[in-house]
């Protein structure tokens, strides 16, 4: 984190024209196009530790009847934070706007029968939600009412959930590490209204526990704070203004999916048992995740995630087609590049570069264009360096790749 004192994400939104909000859609963002690359980039992570952990991506409908909710049980527990009509073409048909992906994966899972060779299953979506916050609680992007979540639901046999958890554990702990964050670990318990038995509950918060453990990571019990379903992991990290904020989560089903929805598998003796089920969220909604990194970077985004990675500053207007063969160069190899072509002094477009969080400006003048070079100025400060176009791109892309 910056040394300067970290500032609201509205006003960095605002600023490098990420978002805006406005009163035709209370609670929910405009995402702008440079805010779109940094919603862009973090689903492809995303989507690509899916990938390499097993995820099976799918996608299931926004618009719901209500009896999968009576079903699950949010209906009784959760209706209030729900938005939910009649149908004025069907009397008796109400629909709901999903708040959350869960009992839609579970038709996924039953659309044939599952073998315990198969299990875990693991399903991930990208999924829309909404959720009818009240508008008073409203805040930018940390409390919302159309969110994009990041989710998951793993279906396992009860004998490798604790094993299960670590991986999740595991992928969770290492991307908030990779983007400078030190999140702090809660394990929130069997609220007074829920769903199952209170040894079903002992042996999920076992589960959840023994993860953390074997991960090493220190947590925080918080007792009662768990879902109605099942106990969870909250990841948690402060915003600018030292409010505490849930992001990431590990929860443990036995209860809600497995039984509500008749879910099972075929074990090795031909006999019918039910699998535990593991929600996961590695951001917990791109909206809030977004909003945190923002005020956790100031804005100085890692190259990888910056909407613009470089920008070329040509000194003067004969310095341009140069400038425009470097922008070609970038370009054709994937980097995000424009250039600043202004009748502005050099000093002026730098600062303006530097305002905008762009990671590195490539000055072009008679030397450069003598030498076939180009001298980076870098964000961190760094000055002067001259390289090769050639030689700056394959620098450039390595760090691309690696995320470092």
């Amino acid at each position: 984190m910056a040394d300067e004192p970290r500032r609201d994400h509205r006003d960095i939104g605002r600023e490098l024209d990420l978002f805006s909000f406005h009163d035709v859609a209370p609670g929910a963002p405009f995402w702008h196009h440079k805010g779109m690359v940094i919603f862009r980039e973090l689903e492809k992570y995303a989507r690509e530790i899916n990938d390499r952990e097993g995820y099976e991506e799918i996608n299931t409908p926004i618009l719901v009847k209500k009896d999968i909710f009576e079903k699950s049980g949010h209906w009784d527990f959760y209706r209030d934070n729900m938005f939910w009509f009649e149908n004025p073409r069907d009397e008796n048909e109400t629909l709901v706007l999903k708040p959350m992906n869960c009992p839609e994966s579970t038709y996924i899972y039953n659309s044939h029968i599952r073998s315990y060779r198969e299990l875990p299953v693991r399903l991930s979506e990208f999924g829309r939600l909404h959720r009818n916050e009240l508008s008073g609680t409203l805040g930018g992007m940390f409390r919302v009412r159309q969110i994009t979540m990041d989710d998951a639901h793993v279906f396992v046999r009860p004998n490798n959930a604790e094993e299960e958890l670590v991986r999740v554990i595991t992928i969770i702990n290492d991307f908030y590490k990779l983007l400078g964050f030190a999140p702090t670990y809660i394990l929130a318990t069997r609220p007074d209204k829920a769903l199952g038995e209170k040894p079903q509950w002992d042996l999920a918060e076992a589960a959840l526990s023994g993860a953390l453990k074997k991960c090493g990571i220190a947590y925080k019990d918080a007792p009662g704070e768990g879902a109605f379903y099942g106990p969870k992991i909250e990841v948690h990290i402060r915003d600018s203004q030292n409010r505490d904020w849930q992001m990431g989560t590990a929860q443990l089903d036995l209860v809600m999916l497995p039984e509500r929805f008749e879910l099972s598998y075929i074990d090795e003796k031909g006999t019918r048992q039910s699998p535990w089920v593991i929600h996961r969220a590695l951001f917990g909604s791109f909206e809030r995740f977004i909003g945190m990194l923002l005020e956790h970077t100031g804005g100085a985004l890692p190259l990888w995630l910056s909407p613009m990675q470089v920008r070329v500053l040509p000194i003067g207007e004969g310095h341009i087609p140069f400038g425009e063969k470097i922008v070609e160069l970038l370009k054709t190899a994937g980097v995000r590049i424009d250039i600043d072509t202004s009748p502005e002094t050099l000093g002026k477009k730098i600062r303006d570069g530097k305002t905008q969080k762009i990671p590195y400006l490539l000055v072009v003048g008679d030397k450069e264009v003598a030498e076939k070079k180009v001298t980076v100025e870098s964000r961190d400060g760094t000055k002067g360096v001259t390289a090769t176009p050639e030689a700056f791109s394959e620098k450039l892309l390595t760090e691309i790749r690696t995320r470092k």
